[in-house]
């Protein structure tokens, strides 16, 4: 956890209040993924890490019409996600560097992000582990009768795997208030998905269990919102499931160890056209916003998010004893 459950909820809510708030936090998200790609560069965080940079609008939308009484369960490229819920910046980027102040203390690292007080589920790092997780959540809160939904989010590879077909299956039988969102960014991994699915889009697949599928335009925070909105509506008032495909493209590599060679000439490029940050931005100055006060929002992203990781820099890595503190034993056993 964060240990700034206050925080958390008023950086949730704020997504829920304007549209400039919410360019903000996809400002925020990318300027985050960006220094991290340049951390693990420098030696300071270990292991490997997924960015998300080109997919905010997905992560965005989502948070800002789902409630922090719902669940949200996204995979290891979840830094997006987890800043859009509300966990502050301190706690993913310590979380990120392996470092006390993050949301699981340090021990979960860049794929394993996690903080109940905004509704967000640890992240997967198995592809697909997400979708029946969600399953359940939603089968505890009909049980429990919470009206919380369940939101689960994946990538177009995790649809070509059982934890799908399973998850999405035993939602659909059980009429469970759960909304599956996948981000379709063109590759599972390296594979272009022309590679490895048959059907031209994922939506699609929702027919073959008798619920609701729709294809959404992923780069644009308002039409993101949208969908997610009347999916989690009808999904809270007992109208079951739904599966929302996010046509989107992250601008990095699977990992940060891959440069992306393997995309056909001009693809990424066409697709930063459609940058979710330009296209919110462009909207925002549209209805009257100034291109001079869009910059100081940035200038301050930027210091805030440089302050922190000087903070995480200097914090503290947690000792060998961390790996016990969260274990139990049944010694009647």
């Amino acid at each position: 956890m964060t240990g700034h459950p206050e925080l958390s909820m008023q950086r949730r809510s704020q997504l829920k209040q304007s549209p400039v708030a919410r360019w903000e936090r996809m400002v925020e998200i990318r300027r985050v993924e960006d220094r991290v790609m340049e951390l693990f560069s420098e030696g300071l965080v270990h292991g490997t890490t997924h960015t998300c940079q080109g997919q905010e609008a997905v992560a965005v939308g989502v948070a800002a019409v789902t409630e922090p009484t719902d669940h949200v369960v996204c995979t290891y490229r979840g830094h997006g996600m987890a800043l859009a819920a509300g966990v502050p910046v301190a706690g993913v980027i310590g979380e990120i560097m392996g470092k006390v102040t993050g949301t699981a203390g340090g021990v979960g690292g860049s794929m394993h992000l996690s903080d109940p007080t905004v509704g967000l589920l640890p992240t997967m790092a198995i592809v697909g582990a997400g979708i029946p997780i969600a399953a359940g959540a939603a089968l505890s809160a009909k049980l429990l009768d919470t009206r919380g939904v369940a939101i689960s989010i994946f990538g177009d590879g995790a649809t070509n795997i059982g934890a799908f077909h399973e998850g999405i299956n035993l939602a659909a039988i059980w009429n469970l208030p759960a909304v599956f969102v996948c981000e379709n960014n063109l590759y599972g991994e390296y594979s272009p998905i022309h590679t490895t699915t048959a059907v031209g889009d994922i939506a699609e697949r929702a027919a073959s269990y008798g619920i609701e599928g729709q294809m959404v335009d992923g780069q644009d925070v308002d039409a993101v919102m949208a969908a997610v909105g009347n999916a989690v509506m009808a999904a809270r008032g007992g109208a079951g499931p739904q599966l929302l495909e996010m046509k989107t493209y992250r601008f990095s590599g699977h990992s940060r160890a891959d440069p992306g060679a393997y995309r056909p000439p001009g693809e990424l490029e066409e697709w930063q056209r459609r940058d979710p940050i330009g296209l919110a931005a462009a909207r925002l100055l549209e209805a009257g916003a100034s291109q001079a006060e869009l910059d100081a929002i940035r200038l301050s992203v930027d210091n805030s998010v440089e302050a922190v990781i000087e903070a995480t820099v200097a914090a503290r890595s947690p000792g060998v004893e961390a790996m016990f503190r969260h274990v139990w034993v049944d010694e009647d056993g």
